[in-house]
């Protein structure tokens, strides 16, 4: 059976020209999926006429009206029922896509996720995970900016959420989890966190304790939970180190003849470390809690970025996150609760 994946076609900072050719790099390094993509026809059309693809497994789904990178999450959600976010939701929601990926408006689409798709059971509030590299591979981190001001009880689920996500998408049968704080001492940090610390000590999770933001990045913890707030700080942080340690390296490569010859000598270790930290190889953030399966890719990705969201999309269809979740997450709450009671 194919995976058909919706494609926002219309969303992010540049749209088609990004969503089109990377849906047809997909088509081609995978033979088990169909790509739907959503948006206005005629300017799809345009778009496709200048590649060669296989038309059996692309069709094409018209929606009238786009979701701007500025609207207000209510607005999209009440007046732009047409778009091709919420028409591509629409088609997970009636089972005609597996699931869907968008580049768009972050509030609005978890908004409108969240409405067309509900929360699955025992799940308060949807998550954005997504992986970022580390010394030793990567690490999963939520939530990056959909929730602000969460409890105790919030944090725990996404501790949860993440060590089914890595279970299954990295065949990690033990994941360690970790909670972001400002150090590991038990007495730092918010009571939010304090509380999340309790809940999180039961079986069936490999919880380690706090983390702190410096360790994110060593490899010692497969999951990192954390506030909306927070995660979207360290993401974004981490991402302009990136960028800033870049700079300097192209700045002292450049300085004179000397320094450009050695640059070229050095071009393969640099093109490897550039692969390692590249932000886009790890493009495409899962919305954890919701019963069908949905990724949002950056806003700003390029081709080979938005490529990477949709293979994201293919491997968590495979492994059936949300199902996974949903039963796992299911028994984490039933032993706390079984805690409290023993206590």
């Amino acid at each position: 059976m194919a995976i058909k994946i919706a494609i926002d076609a219309m969303g992010g900072d540049h749209g088609l020209p990004v969503t089109v050719p990377a849906s047809l790099d997909a088509l081609k390094k995978f033979s088990d999926i169909h790509i739907v993509l959503v948006g206005k026809e005629d300017l799809i059309n345009a778009e496709l006429a200048k590649y060669s693809y296989d038309t059996a497994r692309l069709s094409i789904q018209h929606a009238e009206q786009i979701v701007e990178m500025d609207d207000l999450p209510s607005d999209a959600l009440r007046k732009k029922k047409k778009s091709s976010m919420r028409i591509a939701l629409n088609l997970v929601k009636d089972d005609q896509a597996h699931a869907c990926v968008s580049a768009g408006n972050t509030g609005a689409l978890m908004a409108t996720a969240k409405f067309v798709l509900k929360m699955l059971p025992d799940i308060e509030r949807p998550a954005i995970c997504t992986t970022m590299p580390t010394m030793k591979g990567h690490v999963h981190v939520l939530d990056l900016g959909a929730n602000v001001g969460c409890t105790g009880e919030q944090l725990a689920q996404f501790a949860m959420m993440g060590s089914v996500l890595a279970k299954a998408v990295d065949d990690n049968a033990s994941p360690k989890v970790g909670l972001l704080n400002i150090g590991e001492e038990e007495i730092k940090g918010h009571q939010r966190i304090k509380d999340a610390h309790l809940l999180l000590q039961i079986p069936g999770i490999n919880y380690i304790g706090y983390v702190e933001g410096n360790d994110i990045f060593k490899g010692d913890v497969d999951v990192v939970a954390c506030d909306g707030f927070d995660g979207n700080i360290a993401l974004k942080a981490s991402e302009g180190v990136a960028k800033m340690i870049s700079f300097y390296l192209k700045a002292a490569f450049r300085k004179n003849l000397l320094t450009k010859l050695v640059a070229v000598i050095a071009y393969p270790v640099l093109k490897s470390f550039k692969d390692k930290v590249d932000p886009g190889r790890y493009n495409g953030a899962s919305l954890l809690g919701l019963r069908k399966i949905v990724i949002k890719s950056h806003g700003g990705a390029d081709q080979v970025a938005y490529f990477y969201a949709i293979a994201e999309a293919r491997l968590e269809v495979n492994k059936n996150v949300p199902e996974l979740i949903s039963s796992e997450v299911s028994k984490l709450i039933k032993q706390q609760a079984n805690e409290c009671v023993v206590e």
